[in-house]
């Protein structure tokens, strides 16, 4: 058994100054920690698979961060880690538990099919993986593999935490809830029946940036369109990974607070996980401005119903803790938007028309260019 401080200490001493994840009681004593250092960053994430968003955006950003999470939700981090991480070359250490271990200690039934597959599961996805050290001498060379790796190789790193690894050690500090203004909007609200494309819209952004910005595009047609109207290297295309583009936009925005980070969000990716929109309200990052297009449909993948033609996304950001919420109605409003100033995490929602342009095409340039030239850029425009 080791304590917390040892292993995030030396952590630190390896660059890891925020922590992201999902609780277990086998984490407990080491969340604790991190809650209670005033040195250290820790995001509560409503989903493990946003953590990992969370974690990638800040290591793009230049903050090494650490995943943690109990290992029944290690199937929520498949779809970033294989589609984000290992292809973009994002490194991040995660640090899973190991409920259910087999031969270990008596679990609950619904550990016990997990605790078999854990570090299989890491195998699978070609992560390497060792046992999370138990002895205090195991510390730094554990940490000089994994970054070792992490520096080499632009990959994840496993750690699999078995029960009692971690000494004890009690809460002493609680997060302070915030206020919450969801009656800054009209309860309802009438779109216009002319709506602007998608490409419209992501025209008056482009043209719109101020200088430092970044853009982080959603998956499907929402990047290739704004690909196709002008590649930049400071916009980013997640190709893969659908629904983590605000968490990655939240650990970009933590990493870099002296730039603005716009997130361009669907309604579809943003469905599949709504919690996202809980964290990024509570955290706040004032350089954060998250725009939904939402045309109500899955349109990458054939035009299918998703059923935000039911939710007032505009309402659920305003619920969640978002302290800048708009419905923007047109491109001209977009555009005004873009062009001024955003001084606090702001969340606009925008109805677009169904459609896309004829033979849209696909980024030729790889998701590792992207990534390389963004950082690059981020440097060269500080």
């Amino acid at each position: 058994m080791i304590t917390a401080e040892s292993f995030i200490q030396a952590a630190k001493g390896h660059g890891f100054s925020l922590y992201t994840g999902v609780p277990c009681s086998y984490l407990k004593p080491f969340i604790n920690y991190v809650i209670d250092a005033e040195d250290l960053e820790y995001v509560g994430a409503t989903n493990e698979g946003d953590a990992v968003a969370i974690a990638s955006g800040a290591e793009l950003g230049g903050k090494r961060a650490v995943v943690m999470f109990q290992n029944s939700g290690f199937g929520n981090t498949v779809n970033p880690l294989t589609s984000l991480n290992m292809i973009f070359d994002i490194p991040c250490l995660v640090i899973t538990t190991l409920r259910g271990e087999p031969g270990g200690p008596k679990d609950e039934p619904q550990h016990a099919l997990m605790g078999q597959i854990t570090t299989g599961l890491f195998d699978l996805m070609r992560i390497p993986w060792e046992y999370f050290p138990t002895e205090e001498s195991e510390v730094a060379p554990v940490l000089e593999r994994a970054t070792k790796h992490m520096n080499e190789k632009k990959q994840p790193y496993g750690l699999v935490m078995k029960k009692d690894s971690v000494a004890p050690h009690k809460l002493k500090t609680k997060a302070e809830p915030r206020d919450v203004h969801a009656a800054q909007l009209a309860a309802s609200f009438t779109w216009p029946k002319e709506r602007p494309s998608r490409t419209e819209v992501l025209t008056a952004v482009q043209k719109s940036l101020r200088p430092g910005d970044v853009v982080v595009a959603t998956t499907g047609h929402t990047g290739r369109e704004l690909y196709a109207l002008e590649d930049k290297p400071n916009q980013l295309y997640m190709v893969g990974s659908m629904g983590c583009a605000g968490s990655f936009g939240l650990g970009l925005a933590l990493a870099q607070p002296n730039r603005r980070v716009i997130v361009l969000d669907g309604d579809g990716a943003a469905l599949m996980r709504l919690g996202a929109l809980a964290t990024i309200g509570f955290e706040r990052p004032k350089n954060l401005l998250h725009i939904l297009l939402d045309n109500e449909l899955h349109e990458s993948t054939g035009g299918q119903s998703t059923v935000s033609h039911s939710v007032d996304s505009a309402l659920v950001a305003a619920a969640s803790g978002y302290p800048k919420v708009l419905r923007v109605p047109t491109t001209d409003g977009v555009a005004s938007l873009v062009a001024g100033e955003t001084s606090e995490l702001t969340f606009a929602h925008v109805k677009t028309r169904p459609g896309s342009p004829e033979d849209l095409p696909r980024p030729t340039v790889t998701p590792v260019q992207v990534k390389d030239r963004m950082i690059a850029w981020m440097k060269e425009n500080p």
